[in-house]
């Protein structure tokens, strides 16, 4: 007979030896990692439905920090509860975090970031294959009607003209409730549940001496406040880095950046990267912790008002165009990632093959993965 402690330290384990996995091998950014937690949690496990998938990471994009470290904290919630929650994050965080360490311990040791494109070579064509059957079982759930269609081509077209992320989130979420007839004044109440909040502006001054608490509380502002791609947590990094307190280069922070977006695990990680190049391994730590923090708070607040949001139809409306917008979005991701992942014959060939093997045969995504890098590590070398 197994006993409920039994249980709960069953999914907790499950919960670890899934999330830390990830932690090593989820190459590619927040796209395919949620994809990878799609094939796992959904197709494989059957831990959630679709529906429920897509009602969180619609969740995700409302609220500010890393997309796929929050999707990794609300499953762990789900399966687990209040331990699933910390653990599952934890567990995605952490190898990132110790391989970010290390690349930084390298650096301040030989003062360059490793070379990476035979990394990117066979894992981006792989990479395009999951995000792809992701968004093909997804979009089965999510494209429920025209107005939901609607919703995912706007945030398409949104996102191509350079209109901020969340912004066009939301603009191409409202066409679903508004195409409702008879569209009725309070179907708009509640329907944007998330504060959204201001961005914390840097302000000029003198370069400062180097404080760990210092360090701590300015990536803590970061991750409370910073919604959208590295590219917008570049331009917190050298306002508060470069330019207001003057612990980085230009040269420092573009090579910190490029160690986040080319490790597996949260893109985030940048914070661990500069924290230890400014702090040693405290700094490590603490920037880690500062920038993560505010994402297992949102996802503690958020995580009981979605089902609610569900039930009620007012706010089931906005739901499934934040879901259909969010595919929008995800989709202009994969393009592109297909721009530079498809280079030469070779690396469509890996993309072709990496497909078969996962739509056909249902092949664990982390040994497309380990697969890919093999081939990018073989054709670096044969160069």
């Amino acid at each position: 007979m197994v006993t409920t402690s039994q249980t709960e330290k069953q999914r907790l384990l499950e919960v670890f030896l899934l999330f830390v996995r990830f932690g090593f091998t989820a190459f590619g950014g927040p796209a395919a990692h949620i994809a990878m937690f799609h094939d796992e949690v959904v197709e494989r496990r059957k831990w959630i439905s679709h529906q429920q998938f897509l009602d969180l990471m619609g969740a995700t994009n409302l609220i500010p920090g890393p997309n796929s470290t929050e999707m990794a904290i609300h499953l762990g919630y789900l399966r687990a509860g209040w331990k699933g929650l910390i653990l599952a994050g934890a567990s995605f965080i952490f190898p990132a975090m110790l391989i970010v360490t290390f690349f930084a311990w390298l650096y301040t040791q030989y003062g360059n970031t490793p070379q990476a494109e035979w990394i990117f070579y066979g894992i981006q064509p792989v990479i395009i294959a999951i995000v792809l059957s992701a968004l093909i079982g997804l979009g089965r759930v999510a494209i429920k009607n025209f107005a939901t269609i609607a919703a995912g081509t706007i945030a398409l077209v949104l996102y191509f003209l350079n209109i901020n992320p969340v912004l066009a989130l939301i603009a191409a979420s409202l066409v679903v409730p508004l195409a409702q007839i008879p569209f009725r004044k309070k179907a708009l109440s509640g329907l944007i549940w998330f504060p959204i909040l201001p961005s914390l502006g840097s302000l000029s001054s003198a370069p400062q001496p180097f404080d760990l608490g210092v360090l701590f509380f300015t990536f803590l502002k970061i991750g409370s406040v910073l919604y959208g791609s590295g590219y917008v947590l570049l331009a917190f990094l050298h306002g508060d880095f470069v330019d207001r307190l003057g612990w980085l280069t230009e040269q420092q922070l573009l090579d910190a950046v490029a160690i986040g977006q080319f490790t597996p695990g949260p893109v985030f990680s940048t914070a661990t990267f500069i924290g230890y190049i400014t702090g040693g391994i405290p700094g490590a730590f603490l920037a880690t912790l500062g920038i993560f923090l505010p994402s297992f708070v949102f996802v503690a607040i958020s995580n009981p008002l979605i089902p609610r949001l569900r039930s009620s139809k007012n706010t089931s409306l906005f739901l499934d165009g934040v879901n259909a917008a969010s595919l929008g979005l995800m989709l202009a991701v994969l393009l592109q990632l297909a721009q530079t992942a498809f280079s030469d014959l070779l690396s469509v060939g890996i993309g072709i093959i990496s497909a078969v093997l996962l739509f056909r045969f249902r092949i664990n995504t982390t040994w497309l993965i380990i697969g890919g890098f093999l081939i990018g590590l073989a054709a670096g070398l044969l160069r």
